[in-house]
């Protein structure tokens, strides 16, 4: 159905968009249908999308599969309470996930997004630490440019003067924060980007219940791909100061950087594991948080004799049943080879974009290109003209970056990459 201009008038006037301002809210562009790789406008328009819907829908748009499971789980329940009550799709998908992930994590809470998956971490790294009587090991430890989500836990874990949240600092739990690796996913290894993150845990250990960070690459606090040995050392340090792991692997699992999940690229296993995103493959908001037996089993035994969480959506049969149709398509396909393939086609085709005059960097790892600018962009007028010439990104600060589903073919990651670096061209003169 084609919106007439008084539901668009509707939506300016009492719809809040993602970080956008009531008073004068940035243009939005109306969606009639999506498919595959393709956004289909109202007026007609046909973009490439570039984004897999804020980096979820791997396998594309409207597939047959994920839509059947939907519809066959439909006919049974559509929701049920998950507490004192289980069902198939919820013990399906934690049989995937508990064969899927790193060694150890075998213990499965299923919740409803990935800012919430987070929160759920937090709060077992510190229930865990209080069943074993250190109930002073409250505070978490987090690294600069890293972002974690918008819930006000979360938000205490994103980089506190370059994030988003700096308006509620004084209003948010206050953490621990180390510097950034630098050592780039493909350069050299600089151990001595180490001795900061030595150095906190070795004063502050007894305070802190958990380190936790983004594998490999920092999404949105900047699209950073760091050095494997980084990410090994820092499970070493915490280890050797019996503080846990949290691994947020809410973008960079499902195959997004070439690994099934980002820390097999350092062979590390977490204590606990935050997943959300693509894990039904972008049709509807899950999440899930691993944990191993240990940890599990000490929270169990803790003076609440269980864990202090529960959402009323928690295991949505409908979100579970198209979350096991989605790991089950990515793993009957040849899901490495596609994503190696487009990291290849995404370092061909962002290419030229180094010789723009404005860019600071190009840099690409599995299914990620990012062009990074000297300067931020201005989404006001960026955004249309990538609309204008038929591609849809969503760029934020200074970085004109792209995820785009699995499915994307060699022409159509061309013609993404091609039209990204005129359209910059054109911006940047």
């Amino acid at each position: 159905m084609q919106l007439s201009a008084t539901d668009l008038a509707f939506d300016r006037d009492h719809i809040w968009h993602p970080y956008t301002s009531m008073l004068n809210p940035a243009p939005v562009f109306p969606v009639r249908a999506a498919e595959g790789v393709r956004i289909y406008l109202d007026n007609g328009q046909v973009l490439l999308d570039g984004m897999a819907s804020w980096w979820a829908a791997v396998h594309g748009y409207n597939h047959p599969r994920l839509n059947q499971a939907l519809i066959d789980q439909t006919h049974a329940m559509s929701h049920i309470m998950f507490g004192g009550l289980t069902h198939a799709p919820a013990i399906r998908l934690a049989r995937h996930l508990v064969e899927l992930t790193p060694a150890g994590l075998d213990k499965v809470f299923i919740c409803d997004s990935g800012s919430v998956a987070v929160e759920v971490a937090m709060k077992m790294a510190i229930q865990y630490w209080q069943a074993r009587g250190q109930g002073s090991r409250q505070r978490l430890l987090a690294l600069r440019n890293g972002y974690h989500g918008d819930t006000t836990g979360a938000m205490s874990l994103c980089d506190p003067e370059t994030g988003m949240h700096e308006l509620f600092r004084g209003a948010i739990l206050e953490q621990f924060f180390v510097a950034a690796p630098q050592s780039s996913f493909h350069g050299e290894w600089h151990p001595e980007e180490l001795a900061e993150m030595e150095s906190t845990l070795q004063q502050h250990h007894q305070q802190i219940a958990a380190v936790i960070l983004e594998p490999i690459v920092q999404g949105a606090g900047g699209m950073r791909f760091y050095h494997p040995a980084y990410l090994q050392g820092v499970r070493a340090l915490c280890d050797r100061y019996e503080v846990l792991l949290i691994a947020d692997e809410i973008a960079t699992g499902f195959g997004r950087t070439g690994k099934l999940f980002a820390c097999e690229h350092a062979e590390i296993s977490p204590d606990i594991l935050c997943l959300g995103k693509s894990l039904t493959g972008g049709y509807m908001t899950l999440a899930a948080t691993l944990t191993t037996k240990a940890i599990a089993e000490t929270i169990s035994a803790g003076g609440a004799g269980c864990f202090m969480h529960g959402p009323t959506f928690m295991a949505n049969p409908l979100a579970c049943a198209v979350a096991n149709a989605s790991i089950e398509l990515l793993l009957e396909s040849d899901w490495q080879q596609k994503v190696n393939a487009l990291q290849g086609w995404l370092e061909s085709g962002l290419a030229p974009a180094r010789s723009l005059h404005g860019v600071r960097e190009v840099r690409c790892l599995g299914a990620i290109g990012v062009i990074e600018l000297e300067h931020p962009v201005d989404m006001r007028i960026l955004q249309p003209q990538l609309v204008e010439a038929g591609i849809w990104l969503r760029p934020f600060g200074r970085l004109v970056y792209m995820m785009p589903p699995f499915i994307m073919s060699q022409n159509e990651v061309a013609q993404l990459t091609a039209t990204t670096c005129q359209v910059l061209a054109d911006y940047l003169n």
